[in-house]
């Protein structure tokens, strides 16, 4: 009898089991890596919305960011994308063209649209509906090596492309091994470390008349400076062969005298890198004192095909608690987006990061417009053929800009 009993009662319990699973809701996001903790971060996230949420499974996606796109074009294609997913808010205007994601505006009380500084919230609206929530800001700044700069007798920052220039042949002088300009030429944002002396020659992505900048004396100015670095060695070889991150590594290392990148670099080096002495500074500035940081926020959206939708909002709600925003930006090193971090000590207090707070004022942001990855890519390709030497500065931005115009519908 109590065999009996016992069989019946464990197959009640894996019946229940199986219709507990049944009705459990799957909550699929996908994530950009941005660190080895952004992984750890979401599950964490996840594991305490799954014990608020005992009906739900959330399963979290780490996707690199250099591939990042090409899987959500797939995966949107065939119909396969998550729930939600992280992406880079210049991809937005396309998503928000082509149906694919969903406004949030239903789900946001004026309560919770205060939960973020309106400067980083904004780029996510279009046509009067939120299709993004910002989460993760950053703009970019100069790093330096204090030693470097010590040893090749420099006692200044640059404040000026031209006394960049000077100073980074010095340092290259100190040793085969030693760059004085980090420069990348290749992957993401290949065009933008372009960006940072066209915008200080005074060049605009798009001019008023609706086409491009590039084929004008800010890019052939631009462009011969960067190239001229090169030739006089004051860059690391190979140019077009290093990325972002291979240029923050040669600058962790103490093999770069300066570089141009993201607030997160610092937290990089904290771990990796803790003797480095380092300095932050302003993008030096051009012969007018034009100068330009680049002003980056990547979003998460909720697609519009999730069958979850109710769900994915309460996860973005939890996401976007002060306790959750303080751990995600602190770890991965970013600006805050929500007032209430950004007053916290380890954000207020930082010395870093008030160097990136100050050049926001100087902020360009990708322009909203149709194509702009396409755009990007024509333009990193021809950066990349100056580079190499394979075209002159006006021809290759030339070329450059009649692609684009085309895409630009001028």
């Amino acid at each position: 009898m109590e065999k009996h009993w016992f069989r019946g009662a464990a197959a009640a319990a894996a019946l229940l089991s199986a219709t507990a699973l049944t009705h459990a809701q799957t909550l699929r996001v996908t994530v950009a890596e941005y660190s080895s903790k952004t992984g750890p971060y979401f599950e964490e996230v996840a594991a305490a919305f799954e014990e608020a949420h005992p009906d739900a499974d959330v399963q979290i996606e780490v996707v690199p960011w250099d591939v990042l796109l090409q899987k959500l074009t797939t995966d949107i294609s065939g119909n396969a994308n998550a729930d939600l997913s992280i992406i880079g808010t210049r991809w937005l205007i396309d998503f928000v063209d082509q149906g694919i994601a969903a406004p949030l505006d239903e789900y946001m009380t004026d309560d919770f649209k205060e939960r973020f500084f309106p400067v980083f919230l904004e780029p996510s609206v279009m046509e009067g509906q939120t299709y993004g929530l910002p989460m993760a800001a950053s703009a970019r700044a100069m790093y330096y090596n204090k030693t470097l700069f010590e040893e090749a007798g420099i006692e200044e920052v640059p404040g000026t492309w031209d006394e960049l220039a000077e100073a980074a042949e010095k340092i290259s002088a100190l040793g085969d091994d030693i760059a004085g300009f980090g420069l990348q030429g290749t992957e993401i944002e290949t065009d933008v470390y372009f960006y940072y002396a066209f915008w200080a020659f005074g060049g605009e992505l798009v001019e008023e008349d609706g086409t491009s900048g590039l084929d004008t004396e800010a890019g052939y100015d631009a462009a011969a400076l960067y190239k001229s670095l090169i030739d006089s060695g004051a860059t690391q070889p190979g140019v077009t062969s290093y990325n972002r991150e291979d240029v923050q590594n040669l600058f962790k290392q103490g093999k770069v005298g300066m570089m141009i990148t993201a607030p997160f670099l610092s937290n990089q080096i904290a771990d990796e890198a803790p003797d480095l002495d380092y300095g932050v500074a302003a993008i030096p500035a051009g012969p007018e004192g034009d100068r330009g940081t680049y002003g980056v926020t990547d979003s998460i959206i909720m697609f519009e095909n999730s069958e979850n939708k109710d769900l994915a909002w309460e996860f973005l709600d939890l996401l976007f608690t002060t306790e959750w925003r303080q751990k995600f930006t602190a770890g991965e090193g970013f600006l805050p987006v929500n007032p209430e971090v950004a007053e916290m000590p380890e954000f207020a207090d930082n010395p870093d990061l008030k160097e990136f707070t100050a050049l926001l004022p100087d902020a360009r942001f990708a322009p909203v417009i149709p194509g702009w990855e396409e755009i990007a890519s024509i333009t990193s390709d021809a950066v990349q053929t100056i580079y190499l030497g394979n075209a002159e500065p006006q021809e290759a931005l030339d070329g450059a800009a009649q692609e684009i115009n085309g895409i630009l519908g001028e």
